[in-house]
């Protein structure tokens, strides 16, 4: 069933569950919960609308019931963990791509699905800052290194200034949908796109209304905006080999926790769970020393 016009804004989190159906299927499961819920805001009584909305519920359903013997599905907690690692996951190889030059389409999409990922996690409450603040990078990141490539010129690598207006809500996933593209579970790097040609052949044909990128300027280079963005915070261990050493905090006797603190050590280890499906250490490790300090100091 066609995508009604009014739903537009929801097609990539769709077209993100469809790439995941095998992959992850709970990945799947929360895009298409997100844009179900997206999509209820914003047209819910038009018939066209109805209709499709009223489908997705049915598929929503469907692998609620398939998936019914998974935590990520029937514990929240389990279920925002998942996502969380997985988006981060794909922003962190992205990242270090950036930082070491190397510029290519599956970085790019890495980045701009972490984005996506990363609006998912609303679907379980308010975004934190860190995480509103890797969304807000990862989309212009993506939507910056495209034109640069684009244009034929080379992006500036790492954190630089970021322009609050550029952002882009019209970035697309319909250029990302060829051969090459792999993420998830196995990155496969491409080639770095030497030229301008061969990055438009890879990339697909050029934007069109809600598809493809937001354009760029109409002529002259791709200036990178001004507004500092150096301090952007990436998790610990995004650099640093998985078995880097970390300070531990010291045992301490005599801590009283209230409830809600045994709540949070408790999410912080089933974090680290869920990062070790993926065999991702480094989060792990990171939300274990969490769930230890608040365990032996009482404080996060």
């Amino acid at each position: 069933m066609a995508l009604p016009a009014q739903l537009r804004s929801i097609q990539h989190y769709l077209r993100t569950a469809q790439e995941h159906e095998k992959r992850d299927p709970v990945v799947a499961y929360y895009c298409r919960l997100y844009a179900m819920q997206t999509g209820m805001k914003l047209d819910s009584k038009t018939p066209e609308c109805r209709k499709f909305l009223v489908k997705l519920m049915d598929q929503l359903e469907s692998m609620k019931k398939e998936l019914n013997d998974n935590e990520s599905i029937t514990q929240e907690v389990v279920g925002n963990a998942h996502i969380e690692n997985y988006a981060l996951k794909m922003f962190l190889y992205a990242d270090n791509e950036d930082r070491g030059g190397r510029f290519h389409k599956n970085m790019i999409k890495s980045f701009y699905t972490s984005s996506l990922l990363l609006d998912v996690l609303s679907v379980f409450g308010e975004l934190s800052e860190e995480n509103f603040q890797h969304r807000k990078y990862a989309r212009w990141k993506a939507t910056y290194i495209h034109n640069c490539l684009k244009n034929g010129e080379t992006p500036q690598a790492g954190p630089i200034g970021m322009d609050e207006d550029e952002e882009a809500d019209e970035f697309g996933a319909e250029g990302f949908s060829g051969a090459g593209f792999s993420h998830g579970g196995s990155f496969r790097q491409d080639p770095t796109l030497q030229s301008h040609e061969d990055e438009d052949k890879s990339l697909g044909p050029g934007p069109a209304p809600g598809i493809g990128f937001t354009p760029g300027p109409a002529s002259g280079p791709s200036v990178p905006p001004t507004t500092n963005y150096n301090n952007i915070h990436i998790p610990p261990g995004a650099h640093a080999p998985a078995n880097t050493p970390a300070e531990l905090p010291p045992p301490t006797g005599g801590v009283h926790l209230t409830p809600e603190e045994f709540t949070k050590a408790q999410k912080y280890c089933k974090y680290a769970g869920s990062a070790l499906q993926y065999e991702d250490v480094s989060t792990a490790v990171q939300n274990l020393q969490k769930a230890l300090k608040l365990l032996t100091t009482g404080k996060e």
